[in-house]
């Protein structure tokens, strides 16, 4: 549950509100993968093991699509709705803010590059690799832990009520979920929850630092001091100079 501020009186709201129309697609995709699989007879459900992301199957048969696939497939009804929810809470204000496109953009870039992380992962000369080298790994959590950093960065401050009791900052509530999903998981869930972050953590600061529009500011910036020295404009004055100032 989370508080919203108002200028009549404190309200109280469940989630973020409505469904945006990314999030809404993303929740019907994954429940109806997980609904066909779940019922269908043994010949079709024999494809959820084509779709599962096995490192060994995209680096020796190359079937590079499980990279994407695997984020609509899921273990359990739990694994499911604790996924799908996060999806909820936290990517429903976030493609709102970003926009259709950008949301799905960063949601599969962060997905795909969880996979990724996990491939190359399996590919070390460790004992623990080799047993993720031919582990299925199937849910949304890549994706989900790159929508809980950007949430943590947007919104640091905004009160999120833990067991609609305790107000918690934002920027903590998604430190302690992660947290709890990160060590409740193997070392598989490890690679793929960080492959999330990861990837999520890169396109929030190349989003925040652009070098050509950076560069655009500091001429623009130029210029403008230019013009004021120009024309013996001081933004603040000159204590030497105080019968030009022109504020």
């Amino acid at each position: 549950m989370r508080r919203y501020p108002s200028p009549y009186a404190s309200s109280f709201s469940f989630g973020p509100g409505p469904l945006s129309d990314a999030v809404k697609a993303l929740l019907i995709a994954n429940v109806a993968c997980f609904v066909v699989l779940y019922f269908a007879p043994e010949s079709i459900q024999i494809l959820g093991d084509r779709l599962a992301l096995v490192p060994a199957f995209v680096v020796e048969r190359l079937w590079i699509w499980q990279l994407a696939s695997y984020m609509f497939l899921h273990a359990s009804v739990g694994h499911l709705v604790v996924n799908m929810l996060g999806l909820w809470m936290f990517g429903t204000e976030l493609e709102r803010i970003w926009g259709t496109r950008y949301f799905l953009k960063f949601y599969f870039a962060t997905g795909i590059g969880a996979a990724v992380l996990t491939v190359i992962v399996a590919l070390l000369p460790f004992a623990f690799a080799q047993d993720i080298f031919r582990t299925p790994t199937v849910g949304a959590s890549g994706a989900i832990f790159g929508l809980l950093l950007a949430y943590g960065m947007y919104f640091p401050d905004r009160p999120i009520y833990l067991y609609l009791v305790f107000p918690i900052p934002a920027r903590y509530f998604v430190l302690i979920i992660g947290a709890i999903t990160f060590f409740a998981g193997g070392g598989v869930a490890h690679a793929t929850h960080l492959g999330g972050v990861a990837v999520g953590y890169a396109m929030l600061k190349k989003g925040r630092f652009d070098p050509l529009a950076e560069l655009k500011y500091r001429y623009l910036k130029w210029k403008i001091n230019r013009v004021r020295r120009k024309f013996d404009v001081y933004s603040g004055g000159r204590a030497d100079d105080w019968d030009r100032r022109v504020h």
